[in-house]
């Protein structure tokens, strides 16, 4: 089952497909990820918490 690398989350086949390139099965962040957030195709730091 592929997990987030920065948090360790578990994450969606769907998930994977949508958001990391092909030759990629684990996303380097994902919805679950308090600190970090994908910005386009870069990833950056959360400017505030996200509320779940």
């Amino acid at each position: 089952m592929p997990e987030c690398q920065n948090c360790g989350s578990f994450v969606t086949e769907a998930y994977v497909r949508v958001f990391t390139p092909p030759d990629v099965d684990e996303p380097r962040v994902c919805p679950d990820c308090e600190d970090l957030i994908r910005d386009g195709a870069e990833i950056r730091e959360a400017r505030s918490t996200r509320g779940g």
